[in-house]
């Protein structure tokens, strides 16, 4: 990222008029559309297949956040590179922490920001956003009112899908290992114990040692845990290495982003279910 003091003189010198509903991530965007439908424009700062650890702006992007009426982050620390700049006083007013409030999981010192992989904390989110866009758009209250209670029920039906699903799992096996630790939220819901992660981190781009690898290898064998769960950019060659070594199949799937248009996850709720999927069919035996 560009030095900010420098990104901000060259966003404040770009020209444009008041910018759209802006989200720090394609999930958090599409939960916020869901809600906003065709009243307002939501954007994401980053891509759909983007891993949302990495987020890099550039001037533009700035400017959209300066002439943006409200931008809405998952909070929780995902966006922590970006703190200095989402508290600077043309944007800090304009932020909306999703997250904030809500019964947040820890690792360490630090927050676990992985929860849309809960759909009822994503509930929260969504009343947040009502009343965000209601504030924003007074005339169009009644509207996303009706929009948010339409999502509710989206995501209860979506709760109450998955946790059938995961029945069809034997309890012994509902084990998850994972390239970083992403599903505690999904562990916690569902009733799944989280054996570890090739990357002992809440980051994707953290890099594990020699000593958490072999501390994992041999749990994985203790336990006989079936798969090991990996995003679509994760390192193959570790994965397949600690497959190798323990007799788990790799297993490829979204955690933290959306595949778009043209994929298997266009959106938030179809996350859900491709994940829950994927988990369900390498697990069940």
């Amino acid at each position: 990222m560009l030095f900010l003091g420098t990104l901000l003189s060259l966003a404040l010198g770009l020209t444009g008029t008041c910018g759209p509903v802006v989200a720090t991530t394609p999930i958090v965007a599409d939960v916020v559309r869901a809600i906003a439908d065709h009243v307002l424009p939501v954007v994401s700062l980053i891509p759909p297949d983007t891993d949302p650890h990495s987020l890099e702006l550039s001037p533009q992007d700035l400017q959209l956040l300066i002439s943006a009426d409200v931008i809405f982050t998952n909070g929780a620390g995902l966006e922590k590179d970006l703190e200095q700049l989402l508290s600077l006083p043309e944007i800090g007013p304009k932020v909306v922490d999703l997250s904030a409030g809500l019964p947040l999981r820890t690792r360490g010192q630090e927050w676990d920001p992985h929860v849309w992989l809960d759909p009822t904390l994503v509930l929260s989110w969504a009343e947040k956003i009502v009343s965000a866009l209601s504030e924003l758009v007074p005339g169009s209250a009644d509207f996303f009112a009706a929009q948010g209670e339409k999502y509710r029920t989206q995501l209860l039906a979506l709760d109450g899908w998955i946790k059938e699903e995961v029945e069809k799992i034997p309890p012994e096996r509902r084990l998850l290992v994972t390239d970083h630790f992403a599903l505690g939220y999904f562990a916690a819901r569902y009733g799944f114990r989280e054996v570890g992660a090739l990357v002992p981190s809440e980051s994707s781009l953290a890099e594990p040692s020699a000593l958490e690898l072999a501390e994992l290898v041999r749990e994985m064998r203790a336990l006989k845990v079936p798969a090991i769960f990996v995003s679509p950019t994760f390192n193959p060659a570790l994965a397949e290495r600690v497959a190798a070594e323990t007799g788990a199949k790799v297993v490829t799937v979204y955690f933290g982003t959306l595949s778009g248009p043209d994929g298997p996850a266009p959106d938030y709720l179809s996350l859900m279910r491709a994940l829950t999927t994927r988990i369900v069919e390498a697990l069940k035996g």
